[in-house]
């Protein structure tokens, strides 16, 4: 079974940038369609990005469109979320996760991180 652990979030001021990055168990994490997701407290838990498996295709919430990017290395078994001019409202902690059925940004992987936290502020 496919093991996802996400790292690289912190404290960081608005308008700062961070990079989150999750590395993945299997040697079969290129079949693998990746995404991240967030859960600030007291919400729901929605979507930020999705990335296919050959092609890298792409897709974000409109709330992050333009602001971050969604990558995947999979030499690496890893799949990274670059996120520039965070503001105080992207605050949450956040997942990524894995499924080998194409799931663009629904809820419905399969395989998910322990998640990561990500506070802006000044």
């Amino acid at each position: 079974q496919l093991q996802l652990v996400e790292s690289g979030g912190g404290l960081v001021q608005p308008g700062g940038s961070l990079r989150l990055s999750c590395v993945a168990s299997s040697f079969a994490f290129d079949a693998y369609y990746l995404a991240w997701f967030r859960q600030a407290p007291g919400k729901e838990r929605e979507a930020v990005a999705c990335i296919s498996t050959i092609g890298g295709r792409t897709k974000y919430a409109d709330s992050v469109r333009g602001r971050f990017t969604i990558s995947r290395d999979d030499a690496k078994r890893t799949v990274y979320l670059q996120m520039n001019s965070l503001k105080p409202e992207d605050t949450a902690v956040y997942y990524c996760a894995a499924d080998r059925i194409e799931k663009l940004l629904l809820s419905t992987y399969n395989v998910w991180g322990q998640g990561t936290q990500v506070t802006v502020s000044s």
